[in-house]
């Protein structure tokens, strides 16, 4: 019967997912941060009735992977060229505010008498590769969010898109130059070839699989559920070979293979397929998974005001760092605000630097327990204030403008035609005498 259990820890997931998405909407937050806090009920952290089993790792990978490649179908790629220079500066100074950020929290705090290590890692090392786990955005978080606002293909949604798929690239930069500080054995020049090569690769695959893709679904128009099978095993295939080959994140081969699909004429279609699919079964396994994993040691003092300034300092300086980037790219400010609340969240990425850089002797278990806080913190956050920031930002949008001229010159027309009845009234008093002062009316008449 223990065989069976996944089932019944299966159930568990989505029912809890499912009612506390609900009620989370409810009270106008994401339905994405009930799931979150559905993982963490569950999990460890709180009722301990569910443990991560290699079951739900490998359901939230697939349903990780599927959420970033229906956000590429979704995705206007014309957008994302626009926008394609600018990403790549919020990115940049995205990685870099948030890398200093932790770097000088890690080395107040990374010493005796306060959260001392142990490590024999060079110090300067563990400290920095505290600010490398921060520069690391968890796209998956941000999307659902803008799909369920509606936001998703936006000037700013597709800011936020291109910026977090390059952050991950920088991010994994990053990793690598400060694990092969530590490990002579890691390459930094191979890594960076091979970074390099996944995008050649990713390119040249998707440019003969369009065509393919294109052909086949002319010669087979009545195949629609074939159509959809190809593109997924399309978009499982390019994931593979981005981890297993090139070194870069599963979740960016996905995002690519969906922008290839999304240049076809069935793109609505498949998407409207994969977004039930992910609805239904994947999603709330990922969201949940991420709240299974908190499982907080014993803090004393120390502990928990070190995890309590770097949270704020991973919300801080990604707001600061990518609002900047985009202010110098010339978005507007009302925009920036929005890109930089957007790359908050950190995630599965975070969580799989600290697992490297535990294994190499760069993070000890004290400083486990705040990463892990900074994920799940910055993972609930996230949702709440890009919802807020987008509503309460839609005034300075052109649409919002629009609305407010409309309801000016609505005003303005009805004080003209308050004004014009008082004329009006005034006159045909003064012509009747009736209604006129005492002393009016004397003039009048002896006038």
């Amino acid at each position: 019967m223990q065989g069976y259990k996944f089932l019944l820890d299966l159930a568990l997931i989505l029912l809890s997912t499912k009612v506390l998405g609900l009620l989370t909407k409810r009270v106008q937050m994401p339905q994405v941060v009930g799931a979150l806090l559905a993982g963490l009920i569950l999990g460890p952290a709180m009722l301990n009735v569910i443990s991560e089993t290699q079951f739900i790792k490998d359901s939230a990978e697939i349903g990780v992977i599927v959420l970033m490649f229906t956000a590429g179908l979704e995705t206007d790629v014309q957008e994302l060229k626009r926008t394609g220079k600018a990403s790549f500066v919020i990115a940049l100074i995205g990685v870099i505010v948030p890398l200093i950020g932790g770097y000088f929290v890690a080395q107040y705090f990374n010493r005796p008498g306060m959260m001392s290590s142990g490590l024999s890692t060079p110090v300067y090392l563990q400290n920095l590769f505290i600010g490398v786990i921060l520069t690391a955005t968890s796209v998956s978080i941000t999307v659902e969010t803008l799909k369920e606002i509606g936001k998703l293909n936006t000037h700013s949604g597709n800011a936020i898109l291109g910026a977090a798929i390059i952050d991950d690239v920088l991010g994994i930069i990053a990793l690598t130059i400060v694990t092969s500080m530590a490990d002579t054995s890691v390459s930094i020049v191979m890594v960076l070839l091979k970074i390099v090569g996944f995008f050649v690769f990713a390119g040249v695959a998707g440019f003969f699989f369009l065509k393919f893709f294109r052909w086949w679904t002319q010669k087979s128009e009545k195949g629609l559920r074939r159509h959809t099978i190809i593109a997924f095993v399309f978009c499982l295939l390019i994931s593979y070979c981005a981890e297993k080959f090139f070194g870069v994140a599963d979740i960016t081969g996905a995002f690519i293979a969906g922008l290839v699909i999304s240049m076809t004429p069935k793109r609505e279609y498949v998407a409207n397929r994969f977004s039930t699919l992910s609805y239904l079964y994947l999603s709330p396994i990922f969201f949940a998974s991420i709240g299974l994993e908190v499982d907080l040691p014993s803090m004393n003092a120390t502990v928990v005001m070190f995890s309590v300034i770097l949270v704020v300092v991973a919300i801080v300086t990604k707001i600061i760092g990518c609002g900047a980037g985009a202010l110098v790219c010339h978005y507007k400010k009302y925009q920036s605000l929005r890109i930089g609340v957007g790359m908050i969240s950190r995630g599965e990425v975070a969580l799989i630097v600290a697992s490297k850089g535990q294994s190499l002797g760069l993070i000890s278990n004290a400083f486990i327990g705040p990463v892990i806080l900074v994920v799940i913190i910055t993972t609930i956050v996230t949702p709440i204030m890009l919802k807020s920031v987008f509503a309460r930002t839609m005034k300075y949008t052109p649409q919002g403008l629009a609305a407010q001229a409309a309801a000016v010159d609505v005003d303005h027309i009805d004080v003209e035609n308050n004004l014009a009845r008082t004329y009006e009234n005034i006159n045909a008093m003064q012509e009747s005498g009736n209604g006129l002062p005492d002393d009016a009316k004397d003039s009048k008449h002896t006038r």
